[in-house]
């Protein structure tokens, strides 16, 4: 085996073949489409595209419309995770977190009215008021879920 068959067999195996895509095949199913290989709808097609553009579904109703049945009214149903970390930020237990929260707000709010950026975030605020709401209300939580 000589150094160029060498080369030849390393390039043959990391060089990919190039990917062809197929073309789909002509036809389908769709009742507009004509049968599979020719130009021209067959008689039942042409039929029911004919029913179709007329709007006549005949005596049967097919598939499902919103409205047609009288079934009950599903109320969806709500997370009460998110009220109740609402009333756990409002609550007592975590308004040490929510004054320091609202005190970082009012302070980036004014850097950015005045300078047009802030120097700062809240991100450390949020995370432990979010932390503090989060503690608050998980024992609630799944109390209300069992």
């Amino acid at each position: 085996m000589g150094l160029s068959t060498l080369f030849s067999d390393i390039w043959d195996s990391f060089s990919h073949p190039a990917a062809d895509a197929e073309a789909p095949p002509s036809g389908g199913t769709s009742a507009k489409s004509p049968a599979s290989g020719t130009d021209e709808e067959s008689g039942e097609e042409a039929e029911a595209n004919k029913q179709d553009a007329e709007g006549d579904d005949g005596d049967e109703e097919q598939g499902h419309k919103p409205g047609d049945e009288d079934d009950e009214e599903e109320e969806e149903v709500q997370d009460p995770k998110h009220r109740l970390e609402e009333e756990c930020i409002a609550s007592k237990e975590c308004s040490p977190a929510k004054h320091h929260y609202d005190v970082c707000a009012e302070r980036v709010t004014g850097q950015i009215e005045s300078d047009g950026k802030a120097k700062e975030d809240c991100v450390e605020e949020f995370f432990h008021l979010l932390h503090c709401a989060t503690n608050c209300s998980a024992p609630k939580l799944f109390r209300e879920l069992k």
